[in-house]
């Protein structure tokens, strides 16, 4: 059975940062913040853990769903294509989509330093139907490669801590799928390791004991789901739709959620702590 907590002090997440519309891609700074897109308002933005502050880190672009540092500094991002945004400000292209992707929503690291995205064939938050995706690996001088397809809504994704097994979201239909990655880079033996017990399986990540946390959506909260898929935690906030999270501060243990602004609820960040270290952080080398 699950237990449901507050946080690991028995208190709220705290709001650290609010007055977006759907806040997504949050990305650990080395300083013990925190970087998050708002996909539908526009924007890059950081969250200070000093100042308590949140600055514009590159303003307007829209469609952000995914991000992930880069080994040179800066960040890649997600949109209407895969860039490298420099430390400095300036952008390079590592990826443009084929002309039958409608967009690219949340990304990813492998350990060899390519980029691994979410490939939408829709375009969500209108009247299309849905239609299956894929994640891929891209970036670099070698071809694309298919990781896992017939995803309905392609969504958060990540690896093992060991990069032997990735994970990704299929937001529509609820669930975690699994494929694992071989020594050549390919991926084998597809399969739904965790069922979301609200229906609804949104961004996530995986800390260091090979845990993996999932947004639960509308039920406010993030669970944390051992990896054959039993719940053993979950930690609510103040929102009605948890988007997406990650794992960050100076000792890998604050946890950082975003939420969507709906039914009242706001379009945050918010901020926490937990007993257990997120899995060490893969920088893109493409």
């Amino acid at each position: 059975m699950s237990r449901t907590v507050e946080s690991s002090q028995g208190e709220l997440m705290e709001l650290i940062a609010s007055g977006y519309e759907l806040v997504e891609a949050p990305v650990a700074t080395p300083a013990g913040g925190v970087v998050f897109s708002d996909v539908l308002g526009g924007g890059i933005y950081e969250w200070s853990p000093d100042t308590s502050e949140t600055s514009t880190v590159l303003a307007k672009r829209r469609g952000v769903g995914g991000m992930a540092r880069h080994a040179d500094g800066g960040l890649v991002i997600s949109g209407r294509d895969i860039s490298h945004l420099a430390a400095d400000g300036t952008t390079r292209i590592i990826h443009e989509l084929a002309e039958d992707v409608r967009g690219i929503n949340d990304l990813t690291v492998d350990p060899d330093g390519r980029i691994v995205v979410g490939q939408l064939r829709f375009r969500p938050f209108t009247d299309e139907e849905p239609v299956p995706g894929e994640y891929v690996a891209v970036g670099g001088d070698q071809p694309t490669v298919p990781v896992v397809d017939d995803v309905l809504w392609v969504n958060g994704c990540q690896f093992s801590p060991d990069g032997s097994t990735f994970y990704g979201c299929d937001v529509h239909r609820g669930t975690v799928i699994a494929a694992d990655r071989q020594a050549d880079g390919t991926y084998r033996n597809r399969r739904v390791v965790i069922e979301s017990p609200t229906g609804v399986a949104d961004g996530m990540a995986v800390d260091e004991n090979g845990a993996i946390w999932v947004a639960l959506g509308p039920s406010g909260s993030v669970g944390r789901f051992a990896p054959d898929g039993k719940l053993d935690l979950q930690v609510t906030m103040d929102a009605t739709f948890v988007a997406s999270l990650c794992f960050g501060g100076t000792d890998g243990k604050d946890l950082f959620a975003t939420s969507i602004a709906r039914d009242g609820g706001p379009g945050a960040v918010f901020h926490g702590r937990v007993d257990v270290a997120g899995a060490p952080i893969t920088a893109a080398t493409v």
